[in-house]
């Protein structure tokens, strides 16, 4: 049997998003993927389902949608609170959604981007081995609209824990920071970044976390232009770091003051503008 699952309302974005496809740089395509990939894997696991099975990512919540066959559900990320046929319901969780009921997603407490995972996953055509939308490039599905209808694939038994406690997204962020490549464009790089502050702006999106803050003061001119990675702090002429997340390009010409570990890129993509950031030098 195939089972599809309808989007009867989108809210402010909702995006098809697995682990993403890396490795394809030079071809000029980021690497994509959930932003917050460790909450998309523990929705997976809750629904029994491969870590690397495609959910939907969504920003702010807001989405509403039915299934034409029953099928087990899990809500990550931020806690959120849930309604399925108007019966309040909790995140964190597997729960089961009824053949032609209806999901309401809320607003998370905090953060960005809730997680949803569905028994079977999304089964949705893969481009360059991944089935995640890529807003840079175009790659992928496209961002999903009211009324759109994807399909399911065939469900495993959930197995795992039943409940798991919330990430509860912080109101200031210290981020440990690798200088370089560039860091000899600015006057002590790392006395700068250690005592700077910031904050996230509201024109943050996947492709990069712009900052807003201290000035970092740095050469005038710019580079030829040079490949980037995901977690590059790229800063323009005005001074303001911008973090590269996961929809970033693959090359850029302003001085890339250091790199941001990729295990804490997750909170800069779940952190709401206003959100304080502070950076750590590391070796």
């Amino acid at each position: 049997m195939n089972r599809k699952i309808t989007i009867i309302r989108t809210g402010p974005q909702a995006l098809i998003q697995d682990l993403g496809r890396p490795g394809n740089a030079h071809l000029g395509v980021p690497p994509s993927g959930a932003v917050d990939p460790d909450s998309l894997k523990l929705a997976n696991r809750l629904v029994g389902n491969d870590e690397a099975a495609a959910g939907l990512e969504l920003l702010l919540g807001g989405a509403e949608l039915t299934t034409d066959a029953s099928c087990t559900i899990a809500v990550t990320g931020p806690h959120t609170r849930l309604w399925i046929d108007d019966k309040l319901a909790d995140s964190h969780q597997p729960l089961h959604l009824p053949k032609a009921s209806t999901l309401k997603v809320g607003t998370p407490d905090t953060g960005l981007r809730t997680y949803l995972a569905f028994s079977g996953g999304i089964d949705v055509p893969a481009e360059l081995g991944s089935r995640s939308t890529d807003l840079l490039s175009g790659i992928g599905p496209d961002p999903l609209r009211d009324n759109d209808v994807l399909p399911l694939g065939t469900p495993n038994v959930p197995i795992g824990a039943d409940v798991v406690p919330p990430h509860r997204a912080l109101q200031t962020l210290v981020i440990p920071i690798r200088l370089g490549p560039r860091d000899d464009w600015f006057d002590d790089a790392e006395t700068q970044l250690q005592q700077g502050e910031w904050f996230v702006s509201d024109r943050s999106n996947r492709v990069g976390a712009r900052l807003s803050g201290t000035k970092l003061n740095r050469r005038d001119g710019e580079i030829p232009s040079e490949g980037m990675i995901t977690g590059a702090v790229q800063v323009p002429p005005d001074g303001q770091p911008v973090v590269f997340l996961n929809d970033h390009p693959t090359t850029g010409g302003y001085p890339v003051i250091g790199v941001v570990d990729r295990d804490h890129l997750r909170f800069l993509g779940q952190a709401r503008p206003g959100t304080g950031v502070r950076f750590r030098p590391i070796d």
